[in-house]
């Protein structure tokens, strides 16, 4: 494991953060920008995910475009239930992610769903499972943010 990020290693998290082509083989179009194998390109955005420098790495859906509904969700869970009731809340195939926070509300996750209906339900279900209050905090407006490394 590395504690540092590469200049490629940084040019490349920003690249990734852009539109990937929408072909069979994405990585192999990127690698070719930057002059490099495909396989590179794979083993270095694996190499920064298992590293944590990348927590997260796949696609991002807008459940409301694709008439669905999301929330963002956050829980004040003891510290001596927090893998217990996390292993409660990811069970939920509606829940998008997970992370937990250094603050009194300790776990923030996103619900998404076919309505808005069902994220109540979800919520409901999982506060009866838990015994914790699942606070719901929906979209009031919508930003895009993007985090660009210095290369």
């Amino acid at each position: 494991m590395s504690d540092t990020l590469s200049n490629l290693d940084r040019r490349l998290i920003n690249r990734l953060q852009d539109d990937l082509p929408l072909t069979s083989r994405p990585f192999a179009e990127i690698a070719e920008e930057f002059g490099l194998e495909e396989q590179e390109v794979v083993d270095r955005t694996r190499r920064m995910r298992d590293d944590g420098f990348l927590t997260r790495f796949g696609p991002f859906f807008d459940a409301e475009a694709l008439g669905g509904a999301f929330c963002l969700c956050a829980m004040a869970v003891p510290e001596d239930r927090f893998d217990e009731v996390l292993t409660k809340v990811n069970a939920h195939a509606e829940v998008a992610h997970n992370y937990e926070r250094d603050h009194r509300l300790n776990m923030w996750f996103v619900l998404a769903t076919e309505s808005q209906k069902d994220i109540a339900d979800t919520a409901a279900v999982i506060e009866q499972e838990t015994g914790l209050q699942v606070l719901l905090f929906p979209k009031e407006r919508e930003f895009f943010i993007g985090f660009r490394v210095n290369a």
